[in-house]
């Protein structure tokens, strides 16, 4: 069970849970929760026993973003402050974008700023129905933070990135995936559970497959096509030696479902 003060954080056969919760503040980015997920996921990445990881939010808002609030408090040195802020939170886009576990975001309401930038990091991103996403980020006066720069674009294409970013346009649940920001829309009462039942079926997965495909995806666009094709050979050859690719490979031989580790 959590021993985070702005985090909720359980592990269970190979599912580790991360709940922000800070829903008096919109569960708002102060430096106490930016240095607690970045160690968290610090935590998680080194753990071979993690498969899924899920993270969603407490209450209404899934997370407004940097806490203004804080930022303002820090008025003399705000630039220092926010600085901090966006290092931890970078911390931790990047454990998680390079961990081999899979990355789950449970969406279960408004997503903003900094919350918007971290919802769509995810390698698979269900939200509610009533949730929302706006990037609000020039209406305070600032710039994107928390990898919204790269994972737009190339999500969404770049005229739709400048929209969202310089309009600071709200976004429902439903554009937001017919955009291609999200993989699937559920009712806000169903969220949990749809999370839930994709966390499982990823945790009875093939680790290293599912680990594979994150690497492959998020260097394919710096790559020619010779060195993603000798990265695919070195790393199906590395999952055919597996005792993952092996059991695989039996069980649709014979017909059966596979046993992974």
């Amino acid at each position: 069970m959590s021993k985070y003060e702005t985090i909720r954080f359980e592990q269970s056969g190979g599912i580790a849970r991360i709940t922000l919760n800070r829903p008096e503040a919109a569960n708002g980015i102060n430096h106490v929760l930016g240095h607690e997920l970045a160690e968290i996921a610090g935590l998680i990445a080194d753990d071979p026993a993690v498969k899924v990881v899920i993270l969603t939010g407490e209450g209404k808002f899934f997370s407004a973003g940097g806490d203004l609030k804080a930022m303002a408090a820090n008025e003399s040195k705000a630039g220092a402050y926010v600085k901090g802020l966006a290092d931890d939170l970078h911390r931790a886009l990047s454990s998680f974008a390079r961990m081999d576990a899979l990355l789950i975001i449970g969406v279960n309401g408004v997503a903003a700023g900094a919350g918007f930038s971290l919802a769509v990091t995810g390698d698979l991103v269900v939200a509610a129905d009533t949730a929302s996403f706006t990037m609000a980020y020039t209406r305070a006066g600032l710039s994107p933070d928390g990898g919204a720069s790269y994972y737009l674009p190339r999500l969404i294409g770049l005229r739709r990135t400048q929209e969202l970013m310089l309009t600071n346009r709200s976004l429902s649940a439903a554009e937001a995936l017919d955009w291609g920001l999200l993989h699937r829309v559920v009712p806000a009462a169903e969220l949990a559970t749809a999370v839930d039942e994709l966390a499982a079926q990823f945790a009875a997965g093939p680790k290293l497959s599912n680990a594979n495909v994150k690497k492959l995806l998020l260097v394919s666009s710096d790559h020619t096509l010779e060195e993603q094709l000798a990265r695919e050979a070195a790393f199906i050859s590395h999952c055919a030696d597996s005792a993952d690719g092996q059991e695989g490979i039996a069980a649709f031989l014979g017909k059966r479902t596979p046993k992974f580790a």
